[in-house]
């Protein structure tokens, strides 16, 4: 069975990092690759207003990390906006990553804001404060790279919360079978994240740029929260009864397999 993934790339590279880094879109198709579950991502750039044809059909839509606010009234991000919420009207499995995390919550009720204890650099750890179904790992903490400070202040209605950590309280959230998100970021790497840091040193404060470099020095699960996504969307195909068939003649190790990040 292979997963099929409509990837909503909200940003571009910054000019200085597009020799050396691959855009954001193929970051989750590179990530997504490397995992045990057959998948198909097709990449569309929504601050160019491209967007897949109506007749095209996904398993879910992914939305990407972007330096744009969620909350901003930018013609590009009011009509993502209206896009998602149409999206979820029709039951489709909507997924969230940093700036696609705050949009979704935004989208669906729940609130975003320019935090007040600033930026959240380099990686970071959460607890899993609830283990889905889906989710078979032991782990009760996990890491990840992140670069934000624009925050979920307030989650949608009938959001369960999956995860959090002092400085971010709503890092992550599920709703029902259809969305899932993370205020991390899975795709990114360490060398990604030390040139972002790099390139924006003038913003930060000296401090919290050494502390964010030192970081770095740590692993982070962006593989294991990766697994942790694609199975969310495999067990949403199969609440669904979509597999019919296709699960019969299926090559793909299963799930109780594959889902155990």
């Amino acid at each position: 069975m292979t997963l099929r993934i409509c990837i909503l790339e909200a940003d571009d590279l910054h000019p200085t990092l597009q020799d050396a880094f691959i855009g954001f879109g193929e970051m989750f198709k590179q990530l997504f690759h490397t995992q045990d579950i057959s998948v198909d991502c097709q990449v569309f750039n929504v601050v160019r207003g491209d967007y897949p044809d109506n007749s095209e059909h996904f398993d879910a839509y992914l939305v990407t990390g972007s330096k744009a606010d969620s909350f901003g009234d930018d013609p590009w991000i009011v009509t993502l906006r209206s896009y998602l919420h149409e999206r979820f009207v029709r039951g489709d499995v909507l997924l969230g990553i940093c700036f696609g995390h705050q949009i979704l919550a935004l989208v669906l009720g729940g609130d975003t804001q320019r935090s007040s204890k600033g930026w959240g650099l380099g990686v970071h750890r959460y607890r899993l404060d609830k283990k889905p179904q889906w989710l078979s790992s032991a782990t009760d903490e996990f890491q990840l790279l992140i670069s934000h400070r624009d925050q979920v202040t307030a989650l949608p209605k009938d959001a369960q919360l999956l995860a959090s950590s002092e400085f971010c309280e709503n890092a992550a959230f599920m709703l029902g079978q259809q969305v899932l998100c993370f205020q991390g970021h899975p795709e990114f790497t360490h060398d990604f994240s030390r040139s972002l840091l790099h390139i924006r040193q003038s913003i930060y404060c000296p401090d919290e740029y050494q502390a964010a470099c030192h970081s770095l020095e740590q692993q982070h699960d962006g593989q294991a929260v990766a697994q942790w996504m694609l199975c969310f969307i495999q067990a949403a195909k199969e609440g669904r009864g979509v597999v019919g068939a296709e699960q019969a003649q299926s090559t793909t190790v299963p799930r109780e397999d594959v889902c155990s990040a």
